[in-house]
């Protein structure tokens, strides 16, 4: 089989896993602010702003929350790039298992402390910190293990910069269509490769949006269902996941030189 061909292969298999952790991510992220608090643990734009507005107003009830989330997707974020940077140096090519395993941990621990804690029904500030460590920390483990495929940034827990890039790649796509059909020579071929280029990534920055979304409304419905108990659902992704790892590794070199 030629490089070419793997490569290929390899990079429709990272789109794939990134659809679906994408998926993954919308639900756990609305499971969380329907069952424990009204603030986001996947994305932390939000989460900054309702942390400078409670500063402001010095409800600290408030504050807290906020702050624990920030601490615990960036302390989540940090381990997986080390762990990361770490596979990569011992050449070992299936740490994406190791970091979506401990995301899966998180995840799984959410529910019977959530469900049956003893300061459940009293909703205790500390419980809720814990909880939402939990549920940030699974994003930050989530955004460190996937963040490349190919020449492509992707974030799977927040869309802001996937609208954003979506707007780039679609702007460059029109303006190729334009450019091609200005030229008197019609045929050129490198001018429509790069327009077939912009459209795929077109439709895969708004696959990452879709999907998020369906997370998202999937996450309501059984979230107001079932609770914590739904976040049973982004388990089993997680799963099948790691087993895509163990069977064709997600390789980290690309993951190592992601700065962005």
């Amino acid at each position: 089989m030629s490089k070419e061909l793997i490569k290929s292969r390899h990079s429709r298999t990272k789109s794939l896993v990134a659809l679906v952790l994408s998926f993954a991510a919308g639900f756990v992220d609305v499971v969380g602010v329907l069952t424990i608090y009204q603030l986001f643990t996947a994305h932390m734009t939000g989460t900054t702003v309702r942390l400078g507005q409670q500063l402001v107003y010095r409800n600290w009830s408030e504050v807290a929350p906020a702050a624990t989330i920030l601490a615990a997707f960036f302390a989540a974020s940090l381990v997986g790039r080390i762990l990361i940077e770490i596979g990569q140096r011992s050449h070992f090519r299936r740490i994406a298992s190791l970091t979506l395993s401990m995301e899966a941990i998180l995840l799984a621990g959410v529910i019977p402390i959530g469900t049956y804690s003893p300061h459940v029904a009293a909703k205790s500030l500390p419980l809720i910190c814990l909880l939402l460590a939990m549920l940030a920390g699974a994003m930050g483990l989530q955004t460190a293990s996937l963040t490349r495929i190919g020449a492509l940034t992707v974030h799977t827990t927040f869309v802001t910069g996937m609208v954003n890039k979506l707007a780039q790649v679609s702007s460059r796509w029109l303006f190729g269509i334009y450019d091609l059909h200005s030229k008197s020579d019609a045929a050129d071929e490198r001018l429509r490769g790069a327009i077939k280029d912009h459209a795929r990534q077109s439709r895969f920055f708004f696959s990452i949006w879709l999907l998020y979304l369906v997370g998202a409304t999937f996450g309501t419905w059984l979230g107001t269902a079932h609770e914590l108990t739904a976040l049973w659902v982004p388990f089993s992704i997680l799963l099948a996941v790691i087993i895509v790892d163990l069977v064709h590794p997600l390789s980290i070199e690309e993951e190592r030189e992601q700065v962005e």
